[in-house]
């Protein structure tokens, strides 16, 4: 135990030093509603059998209407128990994304695995857990040449754009972009009531730097994003509580973060029915030079005795907003979790 909490604790070091990690990968408000998409030690965080989640966001529709950022993803992982108190867990994530009249998207697909040490075994039913997490997969990246033309292809004599003339470009002639992605990182958790628990953790994602590029003759890499979150839920009373969790993002010069909680009310009945709402705000540095706050994330969640509906928006409060109105973006997340015998039961944070 001892060796592997040591190599715990210098993979979560080794990934908060390393230095920031240009363009951001897709990302969602609702921070605790893709937990794969967020940090691999994740797996297997769920009391129940096995767990499904979809999550689908939509970006500046009001610009762009058709050609709007749409982003989709999907996960399926389960947990079975290992040696006395510990456990593995197993999943599979994809997500695609794609934007502007090119269809220019992006696609990834992991598979992975985390491993589960329960650091005070000697007390019996307790759910404090270290887990270290790893993925590897594929991704790739497209576009289409329909909704494409370039300054080569615009004739002159006729004051339009010849789609038949040679464009100049040197893209990869099979528009493919395939490469391959290794992502890792660490979570610790303690649950020290039915309504009261925190977790922190971190992730280190594209840790092999993946050549991205579409012209043959240049490499460009897709640079490392590492995260580091936390959260948790605190009990106000039998009744409420309130879930508290925040998220911050670098990759190269890019930096967001997103903070904020949700309240939960729950009348406790056998099939328990919950609610949650609240609010988050997100800050980046992608449209000012400084780190400024760009939107305020109103959510909201139906919980069920096996399903988790949730629902968010994002009120744009940048400059942006002479552009767009406030309208920012529109998201959704599914949840179904499987329930577990309860001799198998593990108590898991709520996030």
């Amino acid at each position: 135990m001892m060796r592997f909490f040591t190599l715990s604790i210098f993979l979560i070091f080794t990934i908060l030093i390393l230095p920031e990690t240009k363009a951001q990968d897709a990302r969602f408000s609702q921070i605790y509603a893709s937990p794969l998409q967020l940090n691999p030690a994740m797996m297997g965080i769920y009391s129940g059998k096995f767990r499904f989640v979809a999550n689908y966001r939509e970006l500046y529709s009001s610009v762009l209407k058709n050609t709007a950022f749409k982003t989709i993803s999907s996960s399926f992982d389960m947990r079975v128990p290992v040696q006395r108190d510990d456990y593995a867990a197993f999943g599979i994530n994809v997500m695609r994304d794609e934007v502007g009249l090119a269809n220019f998207n992006r696609f990834q697909a992991n598979v992975g695995g985390a491993f589960m040490k329960q650091l005070d075994a000697r007390r019996r039913g307790s759910s404090q857990f270290l887990i270290v997490g790893g993925q590897i997969g594929v991704g790739q990246r497209g576009y289409s040449w329909d909704g494409l033309w370039f300054s080569q292809q615009y004739s002159v004599e006729q004051s339009a754009v010849d789609r038949s003339l040679d464009n100049g470009e040197n893209f990869l002639a099979d528009n493919t972009g395939i490469y391959l992605n290794f992502n890792a990182g660490v979570l610790w958790y303690t649950v020290l009531d039915d309504n009261a628990s925190f977790y922190a953790g971190g992730a280190l994602h594209h840790i092999n730097t993946p050549n991205i590029s579409f012209l043959e003759t240049q490499d460009e890499i897709l640079h490392r994003r590492w995260v580091g979150h936390l959260g948790g839920e605190l009990p106000l009373n039998k009744q409420l509580s309130i879930l508290p969790a925040a998220a911050f993002f670098s990759q190269h010069t890019s930096m967001s973060t997103t903070a904020g909680a949700n309240f939960r009310y729950t009348n406790r009945d056998w099939k328990e029915v919950a609610l949650r709402a609240g609010g988050f705000l997100h800050f980046s540095n992608k449209l000012e030079s400084a780190f400024l706050m760009d939107a305020f994330i109103v959510t909201a969640v139906l919980e069920t005795e096996k399903w988790n509906f949730g629902i968010s928006y994002d009120i744009t409060t940048s400059s942006l907003t002479d552009a767009n109105n406030a309208r920012g973006a529109f998201e959704i997340s599914l949840i179904y979790i499987h329930p577990e015998k309860k001799r198998y039961r593990l108590e898991c944070p709520k996030y």
